[in-house]
């Protein structure tokens, strides 16, 4: 019967998703490792608020992007010093109960991700500055973001949250744990793309590789914030010794186009914002 609904343009079927079982890379088999992470926390600032759950999932991929197995996972609670928020518990599932008495190992984290050249996580501007100021190691890994660094709708998806991307790959999962998005993602990545035939994971590494520059608006006038809005600034408070104010992050190519717009729209005269140089070494960290 699914198969035959399969078939027919009226029906799709999807399969429940089964986490892959952790393999054994042959000897002499080239592939590169990376690790899947995924954070719940007590807020969304990085400064303050606490991670309660890591899930990790540890990967080989080959020089193609195809993903040729699971090496571990990792899965694991975290009391915080203060009370879940309710708004957490209703969003995640995550009660003070379940969490009581855990606490993260940090060696064992160290050592789960030590090995990886690259960390991938489905909001990487979010998910590094946490476990950054938890962890060192992962200041010193390659990072790539699965929800920014793809144009999923171009590749003919209907958006970029995970939910519409696992079922666009084919499958459906009841997420409880942050390990379990990690295990969705791990199959989003190794889908083949119709538009470019490889696996998505291909098209995220090579625009991870790719250098993009970081240009602040620093001192634009105020009345034109949301015509910055519009053109995909975002806006800096000043903290972590960052600059205060507006800044966009293009690809080198359109570095030109975007100094031009500032020039002519913005300042009205002749400027030379400020540039940063970003690198997936550096990409979504809180210290640039």
């Amino acid at each position: 019967m699914a198969d035959a609904l399969n078939l027919s343009p009226d029906f799709r079927v999807l399969r429940r998703l089964v986490p892959r079982i952790p393999y054994a890379p042959s000897i002499g088999q080239e592939v590169r490792t990376g690790i899947l992470l995924d954070t719940e926390t007590t807020g969304l600032d990085h400064r303050k608020d606490e991670i309660i759950e890591l899930g990790m999932v540890k990967f080989d991929y080959a020089h193609d992007g195809r993903i040729v197995g699971v090496r571990d996972v990792f899965s694991a609670f975290n009391e915080p010093s203060v009370p879940i928020p309710a708004e957490v518990t209703k969003i995640t599932g995550i009660t003070d109960e379940m969490v009581a008495g855990h606490r993260l190992d940090d060696a064992a984290v160290a050592a789960f991700v030590e090995d990886s050249v690259i960390a991938i996580a489905h909001n990487s501007s979010f998910d590094r500055k946490f476990v950054e100021r938890y962890w060192p190691v992962f200041e010193h890994k390659a990072w790539a973001c699965s929800m920014s660094e793809i144009d999923w709708r171009a590749h003919g998806f209907a958006g970029s949250q995970l939910g519409y991307l696992l079922n666009g790959a084919g499958f459906f999962h009841q997420a409880h744990r942050a390990v379990d998005d990690c295990h969705a993602l791990l199959e989003v990545l190794d889908f083949t793309l119709p538009t470019t035939g490889a696996p998505a994971l291909a098209v995220l590494l090579d625009t991870a590789r790719r250098k993009t520059i970081r240009i602040w608006a620093e001192q634009s006038p105020f009345e034109l914030k949301d015509s910055l809005k519009r053109r995909g600034y975002r806006w800096s408070d000043g903290t972590d010794g960052r600059p205060k104010s507006w800044y966009v992050d293009v690809g080198e190519s359109a570095v030109d186009d975007e100094l031009a717009f500032l020039k002519t729209e913005v300042y009205l005269r002749d400027v030379e914002p400020r540039l940063q140089t970003l690198t997936a070494f550096t990409r979504f960290s809180c210290r640039i």
